[in-house]
């Protein structure tokens, strides 16, 4: 595995993170570091296991790239799904339930 697979991983993943967090993590309050982060995580994760297949290999081939974008595009998807946003801010008047 050389440098190059590895940055661009990095930049894959970064890339997928950026637009799901503006295509569906806007909506959830999700932060915005989070998709990034498992971007980033997954498509690194899809290098390391593509270079375990094959590590005779020299630089990023079509389909490690591929992988990449797959396992980057459902690692943001988990991230969108099930991550909860923090809560609105609540007043302890409106916690109660009283109304004035």
């Amino acid at each position: 595995m050389s440098g190059q697979d590895l940055i661009t991983a990095v930049v894959v993943g970064a890339v997928v993170g950026a637009t799901g967090h503006l295509l569906v993590c806007r909506r959830r309050r999700v932060p915005w570091w989070l998709p990034l982060a498992a971007g980033v995580a997954a498509a690194v994760l899809a290098t390391v296991l593509s270079w375990m297949a094959d590590p005779g290999r020299v630089a990023p081939s079509v389909l490690e790239i591929a992988v990449q974008v797959f396992a980057a595009v459902a690692g943001v998807t988990i991230v969108a799904v099930t991550a909860v946003g923090s809560p609105p801010h609540v007043t302890p008047w409106q916690r109660s339930g009283k109304t004035r």
